[in-house]
């Protein structure tokens, strides 16, 4: 592969986004549950599985966003909590993150924070540990995972969890609430993998259809929470796995939380020569019980560069964009 670097920066968003009898719909009361095929019209600006279809593609209108994210299960009655800061492009599908571990189980040790840069159908990571020298990185096809990368990597990629929410089949529409001081709508529902797969992107579709055939149930359940534009601002999913040790269903909860729509995103892909090529040590084994979800914190600071050549240029959080 060649290196090669996309700067970009979005424009102000939210002009043509409502369709009408859409995001803008003022409708009946108490009746925001819908299932696959209906056309209910709820007080949250529609038939609740219609507006789900449609969050991935607001996000490519929106540009770019910064992205906080929480992965949480459980290991040896210790629950364990991943955390990612970062900016993610829609249009261009790339994202950079910083992701920071758990200190071990015995609390001896701090791990150095991963840099992982997410792109259609591949994930590069740096300071991954486990013989991986420094100054390398290492590639991951996302498709040869058995979960599509939904879970391996610590973070789920914030365009592959919006275009889980393509595969919604069921959803209710909870109410009004806020994110990080911003009026969002809650939605409630299930969605099936198979069918996210078949409509998502070209760059995510491999991944979604390895996780639907990978997890122990193809069913996520699902909260997302939409602006009046349509856009996601938090997504929490329930991924279930089968736990090869004993056999049982190990849950992990993904959060993706995202704010300052239209940030400034810079992501240099390695080039080939900087591409670990040996062979990586074994992980511990995977976690064995459920565990609730975490949430990633409301957003206060920008994400924060940390290497030349990845650097990020957010805006202030809380912004709906740029000019």
């Amino acid at each position: 592969m060649v290196g090669w670097e996309r700067e970009r920066r979005s424009r102000r968003v939210g002009r043509g986004l409502l369709l009408a009898g859409g995001l803008g719909c003022a409708c009946l009361a108490g009746s925001g549950c819908s299932g696959e095929g209906a056309a209910v019209q709820g007080a949250g600006g529609g038939d609740p599985v219609a507006v789900l279809h449609r969050a991935a593609d607001r996000l490519v209108a929106a540009g770019s966003a910064q992205a906080r994210t929480a992965m949480e299960m459980a290991s040896g009655g210790t629950r364990v909590t991943i955390r990612g800061e970062g900016v993610y492009d829609f249009e261009e599908r790339l994202g950079r993150l910083k992701v920071r571990l758990p200190q071990d189980p015995a609390g001896s040790s701090e791990h150095r924070p991963i840099t992982e840069l997410l792109a259609p159908g591949a994930l590069f990571m740096k300071n991954r540990g486990a013989g991986v020298p420094d100054d390398k990185w290492v590639r991951v096809e996302t498709a040869s995972l058995s979960d599509g990368n939904l879970v391996t990597g610590g973070v789920t990629d914030p365009f592959v969890a919006a275009e889980v929410l393509r595969g919604t089949r069921t959803a209710t529409y909870v109410g009004r609430t806020e994110v990080a001081g911003t009026a969002v709508r809650h939605y409630r529902g299930t969605a099936d993998l198979a069918r996210a797969a078949r409509s998502a992107s070209d760059g995510n579709r491999r991944a979604l259809a390895a996780a639907a055939e990978g997890f122990a149930t193809a069913e996520v359940p699902f909260d997302a929470y939409l602006d009046d534009e349509g856009r996601i601002r938090k997504v929490r999913h329930r991924f279930s796995f089968a736990n090869g040790r004993d056999e049982g269903i190990v849950v992990v909860a993904s959060t993706t939380l995202l704010y300052d729509f239209g940030a400034a995103v810079r992501v240099r892909l390695p080039e080939e020569r900087d591409i670990y090529a040996g062979k990586i040590a074994a992980e511990p084994a995977e976690p064995a019980e459920p565990a609730e979800p975490a949430e990633p914190a409301e957003p206060a600071e920008p994400a924060e560069a940390a290497e030349a050549g990845e650097s990020v240029e957010p805006s202030g959080a809380g912004s709906g964009g740029k000019n």
